[in-house]
């Protein structure tokens, strides 16, 4: 599936859903984006670094290499698969798609959304799709 299919098929899908992209964390860019406004593009520049930091960032790596130790684990494989955001007037929804883990899925939902049936819809987008 392409990126402009998953940006579609999230919007449809997750109930609420105002925006959505697509963010390649091996080289930081941000592979496409639907909302229902528009956006300055330095807003939608901080999307992709943004992505990067919350799943990436310094501390998480270290965090995630100090668990790995601890349990004796000698893979790359990343821990942090899934982040949920609220903020005031939004839920962001941030999923690493389980074909291509460098690949994540954002989506940004009203926050009245149904919390549950929105994660639903984007794991069973990030589960099946690939780019």
């Amino acid at each position: 599936m392409s990126v402009q299919s998953i940006l579609t098929k999230t919007m449809n899908e997750v109930p609420k859903a105002v925006a959505a992209g697509v963010v390649d964390m091996s080289t930081g860019m941000l592979l496409g984006v639907k909302t229902v406004d528009s956006h300055p593009q330095e807003v939608l520049d901080l999307v992709s670094a943004t992505t990067k930091d919350l799943f990436e960032g310094d501390n998480v790596t270290m965090i995630e290499d100090i668990f790995k130790r601890s349990r004796g684990v000698q893979s790359n494989e990343r821990y942090f698969k899934e982040i949920i955001v609220m903020s005031t007037n939004l839920v962001h929804l941030f999923a690493r798609l389980a074909s291509l883990p460098s690949v994540v899925v954002v989506v940004v939902c009203r926050n009245d959304t149904n919390l549950g049936l929105a994660l639903m819809k984007v794991r069973a987008t990030t589960s099946t799709e690939t780019v």
